[in-house]
């Protein structure tokens, strides 16, 4: 009837995606020639993991390769029994000037053209995509300015679906891993149950504070994430 009063549990239906189904992650990593990538990659399957993703890992893949996994994967969400709730995707690999991903045979992939595989799936039809890239996009440094927290160099991206970062900066990883999906794990891992872009936003005021020695220099550099995001409901990785 007209005027009704909502249940909190439709409510919350109607605010937050329904995460109650499978989840499906895809990590897609270059190693070789990347220190520090594979500590990237074992962080990140932990999460994964611990936040119930059924977790698929392809390492040191080509450019063709790229596309291909991203095909059979969202092959495999179209083909299973039962509905999915959420993709992830992570590409962690070197990258290009312009954007592209360079795969482990220094061949060419574009990151759009796997985001679009990936929106061609049927089962995740009005379900959240999270991209996750690790990639420089050139060899410019941002030093900030003294004390700044709000670098403008982005060295690092972060896509909610989807994007990539700011042309001409690099990507900082050290044999430790990446400032980004390191702390990316630290501060999901601390408050699984909180909004995600919430999160994120946690973790790129943490990256921002951060002074790193950039390749090849004695100085030290700022790093920044970019957060795309056309979600259109709170997004919570774990209930």
């Amino acid at each position: 009837p007209s005027g009704q009063l909502r249940q909190p549990q439709q409510l919350v239906q109607d605010t937050h995606y329904d995460l109650s189904r499978a989840r499906a992650a895809l990590f897609l990593a270059v190693i070789q020639d990347r220190p520090g990538a594979q500590h990237d990659v074992e962080a990140l399957r932990g999460l994964c993991q611990a936040l119930g993703f059924e977790t698929t890992l392809r390492t040191d893949p080509t450019a063709q390769a790229f596309q291909e996994e991203l095909a059979e994967f969202r092959e495999r969400l179209d083909t299973r029994s039962g509905p999915v709730s959420c993709a992830l995707v992570a590409l962690m690999a070197h990258g290009g000037p312009r954007g592209q991903l360079m795969g482990a045979d220094w061949q060419e992939v574009h990151p759009e053209a796997l985001q679009r595989e990936l929106s061609h799936c049927r089962a995740l039809r009005g379900c959240p995509k999270i991209f996750l890239l690790q990639a420089c996009r050139g060899g410019e440094q941002d030093a900030g300015a003294p004390g700044d927290m709000e670098a403008e160099g982005q060295g690092l991206s972060l896509t909610l679906w989807p994007w990539s970062p700011d042309l001409g900066y690099v990507a900082y990883r050290d044999e430790k891993g990446s400032d980004f999906i390191q702390t990316l794990v630290e501060v999901l891992r601390a408050k699984p149950e909180g909004d995600l872009l919430e999160l994120l936003t946690e973790v790129n005021r943490r990256v921002c504070e951060q002074d790193v020695l950039g390749p090849d220099c004695d100085e030290l550099r700022k790093a920044c994430l970019e957060i795309r995001s056309s979600l259109r409901r709170r997004l919570c990785l774990q209930a």
